[in-house]
């Protein structure tokens, strides 16, 4: 059982609050996942650069570490995390000297917009910990993690980011991502850990490399995974949302002219603004719902 919080925004006035909103809306679900949590927040970003969430022990020297690195990268960090911006053109040239001079260092994911924060520990804390509820953005993801097939660690923790901009969040268990995971590494595609989390995360990034719109991949991923599933994911313009054919796990969402939010239970979106005015439905089984602010 594990608990997941999205939010789209429509309203740009409502950007600068996105952090305080997801938060709030992640603290409602520390009952259904305690052991650990993490989020995504799509910020302001410029399309030449690259943002690097990276993440070590802590107490680690991340200032030193952009010092090493040369000219041109700048750093903001927050607790066990940091974000390093660099110019797009030397994003292999910093991951490289990263895992020569850092091996201890771990990039968690990578896009113009995206920053990516987990860790073990309650929502909550978690929240408070990374700043989350300050941070601005047009939309971002969140998800509370209860470990029912593997240990709690931070690497095990949601979301999952595999191609830049790009991240997932997921309640349930797929019975054949052993399978797909081969295929997706015979592809090229980097699975890092054990979680089959992140082999759904892997298999939309490769599905898009293919040319599919976010949409399209997860209308392929019907086909293609099996198992009891309720996706949430993010790129760098979209959002979208996918529960599997049987939809046993519990989903909502409410839209209304400034927004689109999901969460596993109501409660999660009973303190959003206007709410009381908002469109309130359950996501139908095997349908995609998907948002995107480019074709706006």
């Amino acid at each position: 059982m594990c608990g997941i919080v999205g939010l789209f925004l429509k309203d740009k006035a409502l950007e600068p609050k996105l952090g305080e909103m997801l938060s709030g809306m992640l603290g409602t679900m520390c009952g259904r996942g305690p052991d650990s949590a993490g989020f995504a927040v799509y910020g302001a970003g410029e399309s030449d650069e690259v943002k690097l969430t990276l993440r070590a022990a802590e107490g680690y020297d991340f200032v030193g570490l952009a010092a090493k690195l040369g000219d041109g990268a700048e750093i903001l960090q927050r607790a066990t995390h940091a974000v390093l911006t660099v110019p797009s053109a030397d994003e292999a040239d910093v991951r490289a000297k990263i895992a020569a001079l850092a091996p201890e260092v771990t990039v968690v994911g990578a896009g113009s917009r995206m920053e990516l924060y987990k860790e073990v520990g309650m929502p909550t804390d978690v929240a408070v910990r990374f700043d989350l509820a300050k941070m601005a953005g047009t939309h971002g993801i969140a998800h509370t993690r209860m470990a029912t097939e593997s240990a709690v660690t931070t690497n095990g923790a949601h979301p999952f980011s595999t191609g830049l901009d790009q991240c997932l969040v997921h309640n349930g268990s797929l019975s054949n991502f052993r399978t797909v995971r081969r295929n997706l590494e015979r592809a090229g595609v980097t699975i890092q850990t054990e979680n089959d989390s992140e082999v759904a995360a892997g298999y939309l990034t490769w599905r898009m490399k293919e040319g599919r719109s976010l949409g399209e991949a997860l209308e392929d991923s019907l086909d293609d995974l099996d198992g009891f599933y309720t996706f949430v994911v993010g790129t760098e313009s979209g959002f979208g949302v996918l529960r599997d054919p049987i939809a046993c796990k519990p989903a909502v969402m409410a839209e209304t002219d400034q927004y689109v939010a999901f969460g596993s239970e109501y409660r999660a979106l009973a303190g959003l603004p206007g709410i009381e005015n908002a469109k309130i439905f359950e996501p139908e089984p095997a349908k995609v719902y998907f948002w995107d602010r480019a074709a706006a």
